[in-house]
């Protein structure tokens, strides 16, 4: 049977181009089995060195360690009744705290509050480390200094500590002053006395601020009005010792 010129034409393309596609394929071996032998016989070229140049060792003495006066660390990590003020020479320590200082716990600490329950577990969740107090009569006015220090693994408890305090002396009248060095502390001398059924009506001025995980309360009440240099002397000398 005869083919067609069609059906030549058409296997010899076919035939040609299986060949053109062969022809390919072993050039293209033959080309990277070259390559290979050409670069299997170089030289290897020496990697860049992998360690850094031997910096220089400091010589000489290490810088001997701060005193305790100035390693802040080591005030606060220290017995923290040791951080109160003093009361001043002529004043008194009141009759249910004649030792002049107290440690005060966390149920303690609570019963400050005018909510307990609630407090005690606010302090539990803000990491209370431990809490200190003093107090003290002068010229006929009545001096409570309470430092009270939180771990912070979490967050900044004692900047909060401070800043609830000074919010709730806001709610009352009163003229306030920043206590200077501290930031964000504030003294407030109350316009009005505060009076209670069965109490005499007192006079209050408070003070509150915090330094790294002690925050400071300071409250001075009395018959009369608490003068501006009073609450502002007292906050700004339990501040000093921080």
């Amino acid at each position: 049977m005869e083919r067609t010129e069609e059906e030549a034409g058409r296997r010899r393309r076919g035939r040609t181009a299986a060949l053109i596609g062969t022809a390919l394929v072993l050039g293209l071996v033959a080309g990277t089995c070259t390559g290979y032998l050409v670069q299997a016989g170089r030289t290897p070229t020496p990697l860049p060195p992998l360690s850094q140049p031997v910096l220089a060792q400091a010589r000489g003495q290490a810088p001997a360690p701060l005193p305790a006066s100035q390693d802040r660390r080591v005030r606060t990590d220290g017995d923290l009744r040791e951080l109160l003020l003093k009361k001043p020479r002529g004043a008194k320590h009141t009759e249910w705290l004649k030792d002049g200082v107290r440690w005060l716990d966390l149920t303690a600490l609570a019963e400050t509050w005018t909510e307990p329950g609630e407090a005690f577990g606010d302090l539990v969740r803000d990491e209370l480390r431990r809490a200190a107090m003093t107090v003290w009569e002068e010229d006929g006015y009545t001096v409570e200094i309470r430092l009270t220090q939180f771990r912070q693994e979490e967050y900044t408890a004692a900047t909060d500590a401070a800043d609830d305090a000074q919010r709730w002396a806001e709610e009352r009248p009163n003229k306030n002053w920043a206590i200077p060095g501290t930031g964000n502390g504030r003294a407030y001398v109350m316009t009005e006395p505060e009076a209670e059924p069965g109490f005499v009506p007192e006079y209050t001025a408070e003070a509150h601020a915090w330094r790294g995980d002690i925050a400071m309360n300071v409250w001075v009440t009395g018959l009369k009005p608490v003068p501006k240099k009073k609450i502002m002397d007292v906050a700004e000398r339990q501040m000093e010792r921080l």
